[in-house]
């Protein structure tokens, strides 16, 4: 296939996202055609065009696959996905001379550039109560242990298992030297869950040319089921608001104590997270006191990457460090940043100064503190429709002084995405946060500007502002005005309205419902 240079993109994409594209067939084409591209997504980003061709996905070849398999492929891939693509152009010319773009020796491009990273791959799976789905194969003509007879669908599958993948290690050890009985045995005794390294033939092909060994530091994380977090804090008033522990003879570090609210809860840290880098450095084998004192040295803000416990026991499963991870994100095209998105236009915006658009396409996390009967405002919804937003917030009350405002839009619920949530779902999450309440909302316009963008709305796009102060020393007028609003909204609410209310908005013929909080 000499002359005809497929890219390499790699993809991926946040929850609730998509890649930013449509894969088609089309009468009178050839191929497996990229359309519909999405303006600022992780398809258009990486470099995806238009009319471009799909000639593999992570590795094996899809030309003259259905094109319901190919899509079931990329499905499959999850969060993640590689494909190797040609130009529209490239591919008819090709095609009229009866080239074979399934080759695997061609050189690919990655943006232009060749590519050279090649990586292996790790595959988790639990052990289900029939089997994987997967044979192992080894014969004297082909040195190795290869995967065959990979069923679609199966466990094996669903973690990134193909057909002719080279067996490299199990669970951390490796088996290129073992018997085909060595190798079965292995994998009957491993217990309730096992980690494979393996490498595609493509990339098999690389490394044997370069007579570079194979281990887990060429290897990828993407099929992994289980991530660390990478967490940026921004230290508040009173610190980071979490303890660091260290385990008894050992050499590792854990979150603890985090307090409600705090700088670390809002971050997303979780009681007894394992501490496994601070600011890009990984930090077991140091003593408490070392890492305490990089803290220090860290200033207002770090960045930290940790594990929870099962994600730890998976890692630890195939012999792993999670900095691999952390080495794999560096490489990998993620969707847009805030700031690469609102840069972006669209066909409903007007061109307006960056500082501006900055300013204006932010959420609000908002913490209220409840000093009496509500907290002043209403939940609304649309009957039918998912999502909710705020209406009616009382002046001088727990809402307002928070920073709510009417149609604020709402995102978060104590952490937890609500967007997709059902109204009385939502409801109950916020009689049971008690008199302190934490909401990440985003005005309409804001809302609908950022979704169209495919920005996922997270406390990410908020920067070093951690929550909305909220006024725990209130003027004497301020303070009696606020009591006196919503233990007057208190009295006059009977049982029936505090549960869930039909009425009719004022803009809209459309049936709402609504929540007195």
């Amino acid at each position: 296939m000499s002359g005809y240079k497929p890219r390499v993109i790699s993809l991926s994409k946040r929850p609730g996202q998509t890649f930013g594209f449509y894969l088609r067939v089309e009468h009178g084409e050839e191929g497996h055609l990229i359309r519909c591209l999405e303006m600022g997504g992780p398809a258009e980003l990486a470099g995806m065009k238009d009319g471009d061709r799909v000639l593999r996905v992570n590795g094996a070849f899809v030309d003259a696959v259905p094109h319901s398999a190919v899509v079931e492929m990329v499905r499959d891939s999850g969060s993640s996905v590689t494909f190797h693509i040609l130009d529209e152009a490239s591919y008819k010319q090709g095609k009229e001379k009866g080239v074979s773009f399934s080759d695997p020796q061609t050189t690919a491009v990655a943006n232009g550039v060749a590519k050279q990273d090649l990586k292996a791959k790790l595959c988790y799976m639990i052990k289900p109560s029939s089997s994987y789905g997967f044979s192992v194969r080894s014969d004297k003509a082909q040195e190795g242990f290869f995967m065959t007879e990979v069923i679609p669908g199966s466990v094996a599958y669903k973690a990134g298992i193909r057909a002719k993948d080279r067996l490299v290690e199990i669970n951390g050890e490796n088996i290129e030297n073992c018997t085909h009985e060595q190798v079965v045995e292995k994998i009957r005794l491993a217990g309730s869950s096992i980690m494979f390294l393996l490498v595609n033939e493509e990339t098999d092909i690389f490394y044997q040319k370069k007579r570079e060994k194979i281990g887990t530091w060429l290897a990828t994380t993407k099929y992994l089921p289980l991530q660390p977090r990478i967490i940026n804090i921004t230290k508040g008033s009173d610190g980071y608001g979490f303890l660091l522990k260290e385990e008894p003879r050992k050499t590792e570090h854990f979150i603890k104590d985090i307090e409600r609210g705090s700088p670390a809860d809002i971050a997303g840290l979780k009681e007894m997270d394992r501490l496994v880098a601070l600011e890009g450095k990984e930090v077991e084998g140091y003593s408490h006191e070392m890492v305490v004192d990089r803290f220090r040295k860290s200033g207002n803000k770090c960045c930290l990457v940790v594990v929870d416990k099962d994600t730890d026991q998976m890692y630890k499963l195939g012999t792993v460090s999670p900095m691999l991870f952390w080495e794999d994100m560096k490489d990998s095209h993620l969707p847009p940043s805030y700031t690469e998105a609102i840069t972006l236009p669209t066909t409903s915006q007007q061109s307006t100064p960056v500082q501006e658009r900055e300013e204006d396409l932010k959420p609000k996390l908002c913490k209220l503190e409840r000093t009496s009967g509500t907290y002043g405002f209403h939940l609304n919804a649309i009957k039918g429709v998912l999502g909710q937003h705020i209406k009616e917030v009382v002046e001088g009350g727990a809402a307002d002084r928070a920073g709510l405002e009417n149609y604020d839009v709402v995102v978060e619920v104590n952490g937890v995405n609500v967007e997709q949530r059902r109204y009385e779902e939502v409801v109950d999450m916020i009689h049971r946060s008690g008199n302190s309440l934490e909401m990440l909302v985003a005005k309409k316009s804001v809302y609908d500007k950022l979704k169209a963008k495919g920005v996922t709305i997270t406390r990410l796009l908020l920067g070093e502002t951690s929550y909305i102060q909220v006024h725990t020393t209130e003027s004497p007028k301020t303070s009696q005005r606020a009591r006196q609003e919503e233990d007057a909204r208190s009295d006059t609410s009977s049982e029936h309205e505090r549960q869930r209310a039909t009425s009719v908005t004022s803009n809209s013929s459309e049936e709402s419902i609504d929540e007195r909080f």
